[in-house]
Parts: C-alpha cells; sequence; structure tokens
C-alpha cells in the first residue's frame, strides 16, 4: 500500500460509539499474520450502544463472553456466530460503559482473494479468529489505521441487520456505510 498509515490512537475509541462508528468509515485494518499483512478498508459498520441496546451482547450484563466489551476501549471483541463465523467488533467509551462497533464489509486493498461482504465474510478474509478476541488495537500487528490522505465520506444511516428479536432498537440507524461503495454487505 502506497498511502502511509497512522495507527488510531487510544482516545479515538473513547468517545461516543456513533461517533466512533462514523469515524471508522475509511479507515485500514491490518492484521499481520506469518509475515503476511492484510489491509482493508472498512466501507461499513454497527454500532452497539450498551447494555440498554438490545440488540447489544451486552444486555445480558457481564458474561465471560462480554467481559472485553466491559474493558478499556480499543480493544477487539471477537466472537463466533452459527458455530462458523467469527465477527469483530472494536470496543469504544470508557471501561464499564459495555458498547462497541461492528465492522461488517471491508474494501480489499491488501493480500485479501476472497469475500469481504459481511462481518464473517471480513474475519475469514482478514485470518481474524478466536485468537484476536481481547486483542489490544494499538499492537503492531493488529490495528485500525487512518491514512494521511482522507478525503470526504458520504455516509448513509439504516437499521441494523439481523437484529429483529431487538424490539425498537431494531429499527433504530445505527448501520453506516459508505454510500455506493460495491463492498456493502447489503444495500
Amino acid at each position: 500500500m502506497k498511502t502511509k498509515l497512522k495507527k488510531l490512537p487510544r482516545h479515538f475509541y473513547n468517545r461516543d460509539t456513533i461517533m466512533v462508528a462514523r469515524e471508522l468509515l475509511g479507515k485500514y485494518l491490518v492484521h499481520d499474520v506469518n509475515a503476511t499483512q492484510y489491509i482493508g478498508k472498512i466501507v461499513e459498520v454497527e454500532a452497539y450502544l450498551g447494555p440498554h441496546d438490545l440488540a447489544a451482547h451486552s444486555c445480558k450484563g457481564l458474561t465471560p463472553r462480554t467481559k472485553v466489551m466491559f474493558g478499556p476501549p480499543g480493544y477487539a471483541y471477537v466472537y463466533l456466530i452459527y458455530g462458523m463465523y467469527h465477527c469483530m467488533n472494536v470496543v469504544t467509551e470508557q471501561e464499564g460503559h459495555a458498547s462497541a462497533v461492528l465492522l461488517r464489509a471491508l474494501e480489499p486493498v491488501q493480500n485479501i482473494q476472497t469475500k469481504t461482504k459481511g462481518p464473517g465474510l471480513l474475519c475469514r478474509a482478514m485470518q481474524i479468529n478466536k485468537s484476536q478476541n481481547e486483542h489490544d488495537l494499538l499492537s503492531d500487528n493488529f490495528y485500525i489505521a487512518d491514512a494521511k490522505d482522507s478525503q470526504k465520506l458520504n455516509i448513509i444511516e439504516r437499521p441494523r441487520i439481523g437484529v429483529d428479536y431487538a424490539g425498537e432498537w431494531a429499527k433504530k440507524l445505527l448501520r453506516f456505510y459508505l454510500e455506493d461503495n460495491p463492498y456493502i454487505s447489503k444495500r
């Protein structure tokens, strides 16, 4: 990748979850695995606002699975769904708040050969699995970065996907994506 990347600092994540979700769009997810650097541009995300958000895993309280969400900001929350797909969230806001942003889709940038439209496919393409759960995103091998040549983004807001069980929370506009990007998981 020709563009110089700058790793996001901890204070980027220690802010309002919706703000972080919107500002993650256009940033780069970087994962170094066995001397191969995988890079994808974040093009779609969903915000999960803490224990009061009935679609958030933290709505059931502190559990072994969700403890990372209750921890400090800037850590990865990676879990398995349907027994076969990993999903990655970025923990946001102050410790104890239990909110996060789900990464839903990436635009391939470097060393990504498979589909990235959807959180499970994104993780598979980026070689992300449960071993990255609770990983500090300020590390040298797994992080999110900003390009020095950032540009203006047109952001679309929609309801989150697959959370119909969450009642009124299912209709809230907490899914954000880059307008007209071909890598969005669902229009």
